[in-house]
């Protein structure tokens, strides 16, 4: 049911607009022998249940192909029971993940085989319980050994490994929280010159020409020494190349140097593949960007994600589920592309979380398999969802706009393409993240 409408037929309007002026001003007896009277009031007042056809079960198997209708007169109409429609949609069967309860009570959960190898979005407005769900799935998909990374941009994953009471849960030993500048720091020969080559063009906007003056400088440095700011900014200061071009390479390593992620010492170097291997069997990595600020997240990201592709490329690491809070922060535009068609086939199944649809790339929208939907008010960005959904956008809109904060729409192959609305179940994990009132 999308809407609820008073039934209207030829005349009603009038007929109801008459009585209203002439109530008051005629007098006299109703002579009604037939009693017609009760039954044009009854018609005034039904209510019609505005419904869309979703699907048909044909030999008790659920099809999305409708080619037919049923009898407008004959027909029995009845609610479905969920416990049986979820039967049929074959939901939740092989690796469950409990997401909540539909407003029967009954339970839904999800595959965690229909996450895998996809791409999904969580959106919804502040407040609703967007990253709330993103830790229910992330939790669930540990349960059945998947790895993850998390790019935290509010810290509110760092304490998934306690309980609310403070205690440690059965999450602890699987959850490693590292923090750029403090306990991740990465030396330029860790980084190499693909990664590095990618976060001084993009992040920071070297060009090619200042890009390979770099690397020839980068080869004579590695022949002799040890590939350090300090040798090779030496090295560029004793160096033929245009001062031009030698001022913005120095500017552009300056701000790596300060950028607390790379360090000259060894002794401090973590290699992302060391962690990686720990959350082999199910864990989860939490990168806490809260602390650096918007050019450092863009530089510590575009490190990520390049390691990610080496790493994944030698089969290091087998599939990584990657979970991208508010990404238009700090994701370049080149990578929208990149993880919807190039690193999907590498084995990076991303998760969008984000209050603000529009920011999404419109690739991205295409090439979505499954959405999680909380309310949203604002139609521009119903609209963007909309247009991509494999649902009718009128429907889309009617429950979006009526949900309330926790309640969930969820559409697409978590579903079967049935949209289903649940209230997200609460988690005995200290999920942090609640808005900071000043009067609580």
């Amino acid at each position: 049911v999308i809407d609820i409408q008073f039934i209207n037929f030829p005349g009603l309007i009038e007929e109801l607009v008459r009585e209203e002026i002439t109530e008051t001003s005629v007098f006299g007896d109703n002579f009604d022998p037939l009693n017609l009277e009760s039954q044009i009031t009854l018609l005034k007042d039904v209510r019609l249940l505005i419904c869309k056809i979703r699907c048909s079960i044909i030999g008790g198997i659920i099809s999305l192909d409708i080619s037919w209708l049923p009898s407008r007169i004959y027909s029995r109409i009845y609610r479905v029971n969920f416990s049986e429609l979820f039967k049929l949609l074959g939901i939740g069967l092989k690796r469950p993940i409990k997401i909540g309860f539909t407003k029967d009570g009954s339970e839904l959960k999800v595959d965690a085989n229909d996450l895998d190898g996809g791409l999904s979005i969580i959106i919804g407005r502040k407040g609703t319980g967007k990253s709330h769900l993103s830790k229910l799935l992330m939790l669930g998909l540990v349960e059945y050994g998947a790895p993850c990374i998390v790019f935290d941009v509010n810290g509110e994953y760092t304490n998934l490994g306690f309980y609310k009471n403070g205690e440690k849960n059965k999450y602890y030993s699987r959850i490693f929280v590292l923090e750029p500048g403090r306990n991740f720091k990465v030396t330029l020969d860790y980084a190499g010159k693909n990664v590095l080559s990618n976060i001084l063009c993009y992040v920071l906007g070297l060009t090619e020409l200042s890009l390979r003056e770099f690397f020839r400088v980068w080869d004579e440095v590695k022949k002799t020494k040890r590939l350090t700011f300090r040798n090779i900014l030496e090295a560029l200061r004793f160096s033929t190349i245009n001062d031009r071009v030698k001022e913005a390479i120095i500017s552009r390593l300056y701000t790596l140097e300060h950028s607390r992620l790379f360090t000259d010492n060894d002794y401090e170097l973590l290699k992302l593949e060391d962690v990686l291997i720990k959350i082999s069997g199910g864990g989860v990595v939490i990168l806490n960007l809260s602390r650096i600020s918007a050019l450092e997240r863009k530089i510590v990201v575009e490190f990520i994600l390049g390691k990610l592709v080496e790493l994944l490329k030698k089969w290091v690491v087998r599939a990584i589920f990657l979970f991208a809070e508010e990404a238009h922060l700090y994701l370049r535009e080149t990578y929208w592309d990149d993880i919807v068609t190039r690193m999907r086939h590498l084995g990076i199944f991303t998760f969008f979380i984000t209050n603000q649809p529009a920011s999404i790339h419109e690739d991205v929208y295409r090439q979505v398999d499954s959405v999680f939907l909380f309310n949203f008010k604002n139609e521009n960005d119903l609209n963007m969802v909309s247009k991509v959904a494999k649902i009718d956008s009128e429907t889309m809109k009617s429950i979006a706009c009526s949900l309330e904060p926790h309640y969930c729409l969820i559409i697409g192959q978590v579903t079967r393409e049935v949209p289903l609305v649940v209230k997200v179940r609460e988690l005995d994990v200290k999920t942090m993240g609640e808005t900071r009132n000043f009067f609580n």
